[in-house]
This record gives structure tokens, sequence and C-alpha cells, in this order.
């Protein structure tokens, strides 16, 4: 059934499959909790990896894992192979690379600081527009004073420099409130708190190497461990944007290849948008539009197709809608919604079908040989080839070590950035003056006791060997003083940036 430039989705009237040569004009993968989204998400990923197409997807829930492990024997998936002619069906893994932002399940993800700009950063920490101006004015300081971002103490360090300089700075840049700064760095701090302080760092991820092939030819699937991750999901949601922003900006003009050169499913899409300030709306809506020209495909796997701009699912091609419920009235606008985004069927009607569907049955429609929307087929969806589920960490830990990037990542490199060259600044006298104020202290110190020796000595006062000894106390005292200043000052501002 399969064919060697398309995808077999299902089949139930009609086959349904997903050309190759317009898998990048994105997609949509709707239903709710329980219809069958995640298998239509991994037999589409298992389909792309055969065909030589790497793909990206985020595991929420912890149970993709499985697609590294071949599947296990299942009369019901073997009676639905039979029943939609399936005669190459077979049980196998496909080749999977592990990532964890948290760096706990699989090869560490980091990017630096300055690659996630202050757009983005702004977004991850839910700033508003005051704050966010700030931030603009320290990414700008940093460009104009050549200091490194690579990770949050960095940046901690770059807004303690400008809040300290607020007065100096304002003239050329604008003002800094104080009490922006503040928010930040608490912000910073609890984003730390959350694990978030592990996503920015050195090695900085290579985006090319979400797109590496196996020997046999097959694509790789790379699988961000997402079940953590969620649990802070403007991390997650930020995270997701950053790639794509990356590979957009990254990767040449390529036209329409015959196959994509990397697929990414986002799966809980809703994140991606919910809250989101217009500019970033429109710079999502912007790349959605454009990255297919770059050869990569987009799909969005979310449980209602409202929670996907407009502007962004009117560029989603390909469709597969398993069954919605239609309890509420901004559910039944749901059902409305998606029965009107497809080409209609005379054999049924769209609306009535969709809170009728049944576990692993889809409305399917994939865009035909000249980029329209073929008619929509009520289909079941094929049986996955690899396992459904979780892996054992045992697998797990077998799945990282066989990676073509193991070892690439794992130790973290933490190279001379802002926070060393802000330090550097306010750091003790070097040796040669400190040699200087001890021989000049003396000499110093003498003169204060001639000064008091010319004098007569009143009743009750010191002697001008007292005086001497005193005035040596107070200048060996005064520097010592500065010297322990200055290392309680670096002690405190180590102990906010770490």
């Amino acid at each position: 059934m399969s064919e060697p430039d398309s995808i077999f989705i299902g089949g139930g009237d009609k086959p349904c499959a997903l050309l190759l040569k317009l898998a990048n004009r994105h997609g949509l993968i709707a239903g709710a909790t329980g219809t069958g989204k995640t298998v239509t998400l991994q037999i589409l990923a298992e389909g792309f990896s055969r065909l030589g197409v790497p793909v990206f997807l985020a595991d929420v829930k912890g149970d993709l894992g499985g697609l590294s492990q071949p599947g296990l024997a299942n009369p019901k998936f073997e009676e639905r192979a039979k029943s939609l002619g399936l005669t190459d069906y077979r049980l196998e893994a496909s080749p999977v690379m592990l990532w964890d932002v948290l760096g706990e399940q699989g090869h560490p993800v980091r990017t630096t600081v300055s690659e996630m700009g202050p757009l983005l950063l702004s977004r991850l920490l839910d700033l508003t527009d005051a704050q966010e101006g700030v931030l603009s004015i320290v990414f700008q300081i940093a460009d104009d004073e050549k200091l490194l971002l690579l990770d949050l103490k960095d940046l901690q360090a770059l807004l303690a420099y400008v809040a300290d300089n607020a007065k100096t700075i304002g003239g050329t840049y604008g003002n800094v409130s104080a009490a922006s700064v503040g928010t930040i760095q608490r912000k910073l701090l609890t984003l730390k708190q959350q694990g978030g302080e592990n996503f920015f760092g050195e090695p900085a991820l290579d985006l090319t190497d979400f797109m590496k092939t196996a020997p046999d030819g097959r694509g790789f699937i790379n699988i961000l461990a997402a079940d953590k991750l969620m649990q802070t999901p403007m991390l997650y949601a930020t995270f997701l944007l950053w790639m794509l922003s990356e590979l957009f900006e990254t990767l040449p003009e390529v036209g329409d290849l015959d196959k994509p050169k990397l697929v990414f499913f986002f799966d809980e899409a809703h994140l991606l948008f919910d809250d989101a300030p217009k500019p970033l709306l429109d710079r999502i809506e912007s790349v959605v539009r454009l990255i297919r020209s770059k050869g990569v495909g987009i799909y969005f796997a979310t449980q209602n197709p409202l929670d996907v701009p407009d502007s962004v699912l009117g560029q989603l091609g390909n469709r597969v809608q398993h069954a919605l419920r239609a309890f509420t009235p901004r559910d039944q606008k749901a059902v409305r919604a998606a029965a009107e985004t497809f080409r209609a069927n005379p054999s049924f009607e769209i609306a009535s079908v969709i809170t009728e569907l049944g576990v692993g049955e889809a409305l399917v429609s994939c865009l035909e040989g000249k980029g329209t929307p073929a008619v929509v087929e009520r289909a079941f969806v094929r049986p996955p080839s690899a396992r459904l589920g979780p892996i054992s960490p045992d697998e797990r830990r077998k799945v990282i070590a066989a990676s073509p990037v193991a070892g690439k990542y794992d130790r973290e490199v933490d190279r001379e950035s802002a926070y060393e060259t802000l330090n550097a600044r306010t750091q003790v006298p070097t040796a040669t003056e400190t040699r200087e104020q001890e021989d000049a202290a003396p000499e110093k110190a003498a003169k204060n006791a001639d000064r008091e020796t010319a004098r007569p000595a009143p009743r009750g006062r010191e002697t001008a060997t007292e005086a001497f000894a005193k005035s040596m106390m107070r200048s060996v005292g005064s520097q010592v003083g500065r010297q322990l200043t200055r290392a309680l000052v670096r002690g405190i501002l180590g102990s906010l940036t770490k």
C-alpha cells in the first residue's frame, strides 16, 4: 500500500496518504484526549524516517521513547494492517536520538542567552513592555561592550552592572528603572529554580545534529523528553520557538524539494500561542509561512483546532482530525470550525462525523499533486511498527550510548564571558598596587606622628609614640577593611549569580 514518495496514513473508502513532496506545506493533528493523536503522530514520524527524512518531536507524556524499540505482537494491529491491505507491515524500531533540556533523560540541549535574544527571553520571563525595554538595553550594551552573554549568571551580572551605572547609561541608551531590573533579576532566579539554567550555556546545540540519517538511509527521530519540562510550560514553548527561529535564520533557501530536510512535530501546540504578544505571534506566522522554502515541514498537534491562530491554521495543508466532543458552546464552535476547514465529501456530514469517530479513526485530508486539498475521507489509521509506550531506564541508557552525538554535549563548558569580565573590573588592587600602598603607609604614618610631636601634648592625650602606633593601626586597618569589603561584595555577587 505504501508508495516510495508518500506516507500511508490509513484508509476507508479510499486510501489516505501524505505526499512527500508536499510534506513541507505543514499540517495539523487534532482531537480530544484519548482519540489517537499520539499514534497518528508516531506513524507519521515512522513514515518520514523510513523515507530518509529526519524528524523532531516533543514527548510531552513520556510515551514516545518506544519508537526506539520494535513493536510487540498485537492481534488487533495485525487485523487492522490486514484490513488496510498493508502487505509490507512489520514490527521494527526506528533510529532515535534522545534529548532533554534538563539533561536527565537524553543529551543536554543548550543555547546561549545571546542566541535566545531579548524578545523570546522576555516572553519566557513574562516581562512587561517596560521590562522588555530594559532587557533590550542590556543586550545592546553587551553588544557595544563586547560582553559575551552565555549563561544566566552572565545576564545577572550585566543587569547588576546596568543598575549600578543607570545614570551614566541613561544618557546613551535611555532610562533604566531599578525596579524593572529588580523584577527581571527575581524572575531569572525563579527560572533557575525551575531548571532553566540548564538550558543556557555551552556547548550550544548544533541544529544540524537534528538532521542526521542512519547508515541504512533512514532519518533519525529526535525525541525531546518534555514530560518534566511541561511543568514549566513557558520554558517548553519558548524552547520550541527558539528552535524554529534558529532554523529559519540559519538554513539556506532551497525551494520545493522532493522531500523535506526536516519535519517538526509540536505537541500541545496551544502553549506556543497562549498569551503571546502580537509581535511574537507575527513572527511565528512569518516563520511558518516562509520556512517551507528552507525544506522544513511543521506539524502542530493539539486538542482543539481553535488553539491555533487563524493566520497559522490557514497554512496547514495536511490535516488529520480525530474525534472532538461537543459538550460546551466552545466545543460546538470547534467542531463547526474544524468541519469548515475540510473539502466536503458528499458521502457524509463532516460536523456530525467528527463527534462520532472512534479511537483510531480520523478524518484525513492531505494535499494532492497540484497542492490542492483532497476531499476529506473517513479513515482507520494504520498501526505503528515500533512499540507504543515508554521505555525502561536501561533501554534509554543504551539508546543514548549508541547515539551518533554521544559525548558531544555531556560536559558543560564555562568559558570567560560577561560574568568574569565584569567581576574583573571590581577586583582588589593588583600585587604591585598593594605593595605601593604598604610602602607608603609607614611614611604617611610617620608624618602624622611628626605633626603630633610638634604640638605640646595636653594632659590625658597620648604620647607621640602612642600616636604613631595608632596611626599605623589605622593605616593598616583601612587597607584590610577595603580588601575585606571587596571580598564580601564579590561573595554576595557570586551567591546571586550562581
